[in-house]
């Protein structure tokens, strides 16, 4: 009898321990909760209410070479999808075959977007990007190396995203040095946050990646929590945190020229449970 006393008094100051613990997991648990049903709300929001929306991109007026004028006249037939009805997009259809779909937003020129594609011919690529002259200067590109499983889309990525993709379409979403609105006060125009999240993980297959990539710190650390919080998805990096340039991903002259000056990248790869 001593020794079950001798026990349960040895025991008695963890257990007095735990309701502190536990209560501070369960206000941890809660407000996370309570954070992601905000996330959800605003995204079903914005889902019926698009023009709610803050933009995460301005169209700037930019120079349009002869070349990519002319792709845009004569490659668009064989390389944009027309996504002006807003209507469930029919990907086998669309590449003549059923295979992973990768879908990135914002290409850019597509020269980074090209180069996976072309190394990795088993899954067709969906870019999409509102820029006429990234648009007209990746459709070139497919062109040149004549590429079969490249399609983009030259259209608001909020709008494919909610109304052109269904729940469980996406092998592999890619968002790669988004636009970091550096001042404070427009950092509700970057893409990646709470709402976002919630409206693109449904979108990811189970196993699905989300990827994404930045070269600015304050931005990454932002992509980063954000990612955590979302409950539906895991980071894939061995010791949580951020990844070393994935090999997969092409070193752009961008990022060439920062490393030299010092500058940071930060990649995350994030997958859905």
């Amino acid at each position: 009898m001593t020794d079950d006393l001798s026990q349960v008094n040895t025991a008695s100051p963890a257990l007095e321990a735990n309701p502190t613990a536990n209560s501070a997991e369960a206000e941890a648990a809660a407000k996370a909760a309570k954070a992601q049903a905000a996330a959800e709300r605003e995204a079903a929001h914005l889902k019926e209410h698009p023009e709610h929306r803050v933009k995460s991109f301005v169209i700037r007026a930019g120079r349009m070479t002869t070349a990519q004028t002319k792709a845009l006249e004569e490659l668009s037939p064989k390389y944009l999808v027309d996504v002006s009805s807003l209507e469930k997009l029919d990907c086998a259809a669309i590449f003549g075959r059923e295979a992973p779909l990768v879908v990135e937003i914002g290409f850019g020129m597509g020269k980074s977007f090209v180069e996976m594609a072309q190394k990795d011919p088993l899954r067709n690529y969906l870019g999409i990007e509102v820029h006429p002259p990234g648009v007209g200067a990746c459709m070139l590109l497919i062109e040149e190396l004549g590429l079969t499983n490249v399609r983009v889309i030259k259209y608001d990525a909020f709008e494919v995203l909610t109304k052109c993709l269904g729940p469980e379409s996406i092998d592999i979403l890619q968002i790669f040095f988004p636009d970091p609105w550096p001042k404070a006060r427009h950092h509700k125009r970057r893409l990646v946050n709470d709402s976002f999240l919630a409206l693109v993980t449904p979108l990811l297959k189970h196993g699905g990646e989300i990827r994404m990539a930045t070269d600015w710190e304050n931005y990454a650390e932002q992509m980063l929590e954000c990612l955590e919080r979302a409950p539906e998805l895991h980071n894939t990096a061995p010791n949580g945190g951020y990844l070393p340039r994935p090999e997969w991903r092409p070193l752009t002259k961008f990022e060439q020229r920062g490393e030299r000056l010092g500058h940071g990248v930060w990649d995350l790869v994030f997958a859905r449970d």
